[in-house]
C-alpha cells in the first residue's frame, strides 16, 4: 500500500519521494505534526500522504526498520514482558495463515480483514491488549479500551505469562473470529 502511495505521490507531485523527504528535512521542523501541515500546506497533499513523508523522515515508521527492530526495541528495557508477548504472538498466529502481524514503534497490530488485536509494553510492569469488538459489553477482564481510543474497544491488562491463558486465548480468538 505505501508503494502505491509514494507512486502516486511521485506522479501527483513530479518530484521523487526522496525529493519530498528533503523538502520535509528543509523545513527545520521537528514535530510530527507541524511537518504534516507544512507539507499539505506547501504540496497541497492529502494527511495520508503528508504522515507518511514525516513518517519516513522522522524514520518513525515500520517501513524505516525491520518487524524484529521494532519489537526489540519495545521491549529492550522490558524483557520480563517480552515472554507475555511471545506467548500471545504464538497463539494468534495459530488462529489461522490470514493473521497479518504489524508492528508499530510502541506496538504491534494483528489484523485479518481489520485490527482484531494490538499488544503494547504500556509500563515496565505491564502489557496492554487491546480486542476490537463490534458489541461486547465491559466486564470481567474486559475494561474499557482506555489508551487505545477508537483503534480498540476493550483492554486487557497482563503482568505476568501465567495470565495468557484458556479464557484469554478465547477473547483474542473471538476478536480474531469478528474482525
Amino acid at each position: 500500500m505505501e508503494d502505491k502511495m509514494i507512486a502516486n505521490l511521485e506522479e501527483q507531485t513530479g518530484k521523487k519521494f526522496s525529493e519530498l523527504i528533503e523538502i520535509a528535512r528543509k523545513s527545520g521542523l521537528e514535530k510530527h505534526g507541524q511537518i504534516v501541515s507544512h507539507l499539505k500546506e506547501t504540496l497541497g497533499i492529502g494527511h495520508g500522504q503528508a504522515n507518511l513523508i514525516a513518517h519516513r523522515l522522522k524514520q518513525s515508521d515500520a517501513g524505516s526498520q525491520t518487524e524484529k527492530d521494532l519489537v526489540s526495541e519495545q521491549y529492550q528495557h522490558r524483557q520480563n514482558l517480552k515472554t507475555i508477548y511471545d506467548s500471545l504472538e504464538k497463539h494468534i498466529k495459530g488462529f489461522g495463515a490470514d493473521v497479518e502481524i504489524a508492528p508499530k514503534l510502541k506496538s504491534v497490530s494483528f489484523r485479518r480483514k481489520r485490527q482484531f488485536a494490538l499488544i503494547q509494553p504500556t509500563t515496565k510492569t505491564r502489557v496492554d491488549l487491546g480486542l476490537k469488538f463490534d458489541n461486547r459489553p465491559i466486564g470481567g477482564r474486559l475494561e474499557s479500551s482506555g489508551p487505545f481510543g477508537a483503534m480498540c474497544t476493550h483492554r486487557i491488562q497482563l503482568t505476568d505469562a501465567s495470565q495468557v491463558d484458556a479464557e484469554l486465548i478465547q477473547l483474542i480468538r473471538e476478536a480474531y473470529e469478528e474482525g
